[in-house]
């Protein structure tokens, strides 16, 4: 199978089959070209969104903690190392197919413009041979007819009596002269004969098939080129396969680490605030004002001093609270958190004594480099000043004392909130059994006894129940004050065991801020009450001071 032999006479036809050859070869590349295109630009939209969902983060409060977050940005990391595997392809299918096709067409172009002129050449050089042999020939022809009259003529002057014998020798003369032309132009037509049916010969059985081999060949490989290219191309995905899958299986991962138990716990421990909830409403009796004798058969309440209720104060203490006024007090942050919930200002102080603790063990292996490398100055002078590294070995010092120091205070603090906390949860306990021996009755401090005959209103205190602002308040006896305060900003006081007050109100401390960030005041008419500390101006009197 050669084109040679079966194609001999088909060089316009292989001519135009080697142009679409090349044609086609280059559409592939074109298409190999989109495909890149499309591949970046689908990788580079991966990165933008990627990019457009990842946390902007600020702060380490900002960072995500529930498992579902994470793992939702463990899978935008796994999608971006996926649009990189995408680059990935498209850089080896640049180099390894698009770069080598267009490299390939410019080869075939040029080896494909030389085969074919060799065919052009042989086949003018045919022509010319043909030519030369027409030529030949008919010249032959010519000479034959002359040659031929010539002896017509030499005949018929012959034949005649009339004719003279110098016409007859002149006719002879011409007839021979005519007789060897055609004899030489019969010798030079079959030599251009026999040269170009030699050259005829060679051009068909040697030349045209060597060049039509030589296309062939070339088509041919261009044939495999294309084959490889194909093959590079299914190559170049294949090869990112393997980190492909890794990619998903860490989105598979990821989607397994979720845990809403965890999530659950993370919501209870940001949000937590500590506090006990509101413990029961007491029993308000509004008809102790009203006298009625005992023959009404009604309960006697006898009038006692000291029982008058403020509506204000009750209506106050009828509403429930989340928080101990409804929102958190907008007050500037304290160092010590003590304008955060009980349980959160637990966790920020831990979180900072630990960082204290980092910082420290920091310092002690630096001071414990700096004294190695004193030792080591103090033995052999030649390598430094051992005095040189006493003003940083101070500074450490001092670093450590101060660490040493702030960890104390942070951890007087912290055993302070754990002792309130626990406090709490003892006092929530006993009053959870209190409240299920009464069986329905409540406590004797706020109203009913088990005896409905001896059910008798004691006076109202301002804590009957237990809650997170549990103090000495069932004291009979009045605390004395231990300075005063002026009010910077108004605080409506609608929850139970707040205080009202006006901006620039003076009120009186009778108990200091044991670090909830609430401090217990009373106004001049006995009323008490706790109110934010962040909100009054706190003068004690000097005696009063760490007490």
């Amino acid at each position: 199978m050669s084109w040679g032999t079966e194609l001999w006479d088909q060089f316009d036809n292989l001519d135009k089959h080697t142009q679409w050859g090349i044609d086609f070869l280059e559409k592939y590349a074109k298409f190999v070209k989109e495909r890149i295109e499309i591949e970046q630009n689908y990788a580079k939209q991966l990165r933008n969104l990627v990019k457009k969902y990842c946390p902007k983060r600020s702060s380490k409060d900002e960072e995500p903690r529930f498992t579902s977050c994470i793992a939702f940005y463990n899978i935008l990391n796994e999608l971006n190392d996926y649009a990189g595997q995408r680059e990935v392809v498209a850089e080896e299918l640049g180099h390894r197919v698009y770069g080598e096709l267009l490299r390939y067409s410019h080869e075939l172009k040029t080896e494909r413009k030389m085969h074919l002129h060799e065919g052009r050449k042989a086949q003018q050089y045919l022509d010319m041979c043909w030519k030369q042999m027409d030529n030949s020939k008919k010249k032959f022809e010519r000479e034959c007819r002359e040659a031929e009259k010539a002896q017509q003529c030499y005949e018929r002057l012959d034949n005649d009596t009339n004719a003279t014998k110098a016409d007859v020798e002149k006719a002879k003369q011409q007839l021979n002269l005519r007789t060897h032309m055609a004899d030489e132009n019969k010798n030079e037509y079959a030599a251009q004969l026999q040269n170009f049916n030699g050259e005829q010969h060679k051009h068909y059985y040697i030349v045209i098939p060597q060049i039509y081999k030589h296309l062939q060949e070339m088509d041919e490989r261009r044939t495999i080129k294309l084959s490889e290219c194909y093959k590079g191309f299914a190559d170049s995905e294949r090869k990112v396969i393997p980190i492909i899958s890794k990619c998903l299986d860490g989105m598979i991962s990821a989607a397994k680490s979720v845990d809403e138990h965890r999530d659950s716990q993370i919501v209870i421990d940001s949000f937590k605030s500590g506090f006990e909830p509101p413990g029961d409403f007491p029993f308000e009796d509004y008809s102790q004002h009203i006298y009625r004798t005992v023959s009404d058969g009604t309960i006697s309440t006898p009038k006692q001093e000291g029982m008058k209720i403020d509506a204000k104060t009750t209506v106050g203490k009828a509403k429930g609270k989340l928080w101990l006024f409804g929102k958190k007090p907008k007050g500037p942050a304290q160092e010590d958190f003590s304008h955060l919930p009980p349980e959160q200002r637990r966790k920020k102080l831990q979180q900072r004594i630990d960082e204290l603790n980092r910082e420290l063990q920091k310092e002690t292996d630096q001071k414990d480099a700096l004294i190695k490398m004193k030792d080591v100055y103090e033995k052999n002078p030649q390598m430094g000043d051992p005095s040189s590294l006493q003003p940083k070995l101070a500074e450490t010092m001092n670093n450590m004392d101060r660490l040493r120091m702030e960890i104390h205070k942070n951890e007087a603090w912290l055993s302070e909130v754990e002792g309130k906390v626990a406090a709490r949860g003892d006092r929530r306990h006993s009053s959870d059994i209190n409240h299920l021996v009464t069986q329905g009755r409540e406590s004797p401090e706020g109203s009913y006894t088990d005896d409905a005959n001896q059910e008798v209103r004691s006076p109202p205190q301002q804590h009957s129940h237990h809650n997170e602002f549990d103090d000495e308040f069932e004291d009979d006896d009045p605390l004395p004050a231990i300075g005063h305060c002026k009010a910077m900003y108004p605080f409506d006081g609608h929850n139970e065991g707040t205080l009202a007050m006006k901006e620039g109100e003076i009120l009186y401390i009778i108990e200091e801020d044991k670090g909830d960030g609430w401090t217990r005041a009373r106004r001049q008419n006995g009323e008490e009450g706790y109110v934010p500390t962040s909100y009054i101006d706190v003068t004690l009197e000097k005696n009063s001071k760490g007490s």
